[in-house]
């Protein structure tokens, strides 16, 4: 068509616009480069996460009973009790307290394979540096206080009555029922005052809530400060599990319990217990 202008006599002829070209794709495929650049955001993510934010922890046995349960999965906050640090200004940080649940490394090392391995264990923490702490009649006293169980803790029948429920009156030997550690077997007696284990600096005092059932600081002495990992938040899954599963390691025993666990997962998962927070 024609159109003609007010200020001229020119004639300016117009025609539909044409489609518009794209020069390169809408949506271009992304690069190898690229993809592998994605995955390494994911993997440092993850791994900033899992090392000092939060990390998942499986209960092995029966020394939390029934605070904690064989089989309960834990997200464990381990940014409260690291060390503060200038590049996380607004992270809250604070020391560990009596009465806390701590996740840790075991003080002793254990050769299973001939190798030293330090074991990740949770327990209550039970006294502080310069806490006075002993037992009598199975009670704790900190500070010359008795103190009751965890509200959910599971009272068991002692295999050494006299070594756990009236510690320290009774020096552990390597070769006691109670399998006290040979170097805490030594270093024991120069803890202990007017019948009292005092806790020294740095250091802290473990037992499980099962205290009958439970191989502790009674066992294997003082958790050092930097051992300390973190403490559980919450219970994000707990299915039923053997107290003896953690023993079975070998390839077909766990190919079977996976199996197993994948069959009965609805029936066997604890319901109840499934985002439970951890006191």
């Amino acid at each position: 068509m024609k159109i003609r202008t007010k200020r001229s006599s020119q004639t300016v002829t117009t025609r539909p616009a044409e489609a518009v070209q794209p020069t390169a794709k809408a949506c271009d495929e992304e690069t190898p480069f690229e993809t592998i650049a994605s995955w390494c955001v994911l993997i440092v993510a993850w791994f900033f996460a899992t090392t000092l934010l939060a990390q998942n922890f499986q209960i092995p046995s029966g020394s939390m009973k029934n605070t904690l349960l064989v089989g309960d999965h834990l997200i464990v906050d381990r940014s409260t009790f690291a060390p503060e640090s200038s590049w996380m200004p607004l992270a809250y940080h604070r020391e560990p307290r009596r009465g806390d649940i701590v996740v840790f490394y075991k003080p002793v090392a254990d050769y299973p394979n001939g190798q030293p391995e330090y074991t990740i264990l949770v327990k209550r923490l039970i006294a502080v540096p310069g806490d006075h702490i002993h037992l009598h009649n199975g009670v704790v006293y900190v500070n010359g206080a008795a103190q009751p169980l965890a509200k959910e803790a599971q009272e068991t029948p002692a295999y050494d009555p006299e070594y756990q429920d009236e510690f320290p009156a009774l020096l552990p030997t390597p070769q006691s029922p109670h399998r006290a550690t040979e170097s805490w077997a030594v270093e024991i007696a120069s803890h202990i005052e007017n019948g009292e284990l005092v806790v020294p600096p740095g250091k802290y005092f473990m037992m499980g809530d099962n205290r009958h059932n439970s191989l502790d600081s009674r066992f294997w002495g003082f958790v050092p400060r930097e051992n300390i990992l973190g403490r559980p938040l919450f219970n994000y899954w707990s299915f039923d599990t053997p107290d003896d599963q953690q023993d079975k390691t070998g390839l077909g025993d766990n190919l079977a319990w996976m199996g197993h666990a994948a069959l009965h997962f609805f029936s066997d998962t604890r319901w109840k217990r499934t985002l439970q927070m951890i006191q």
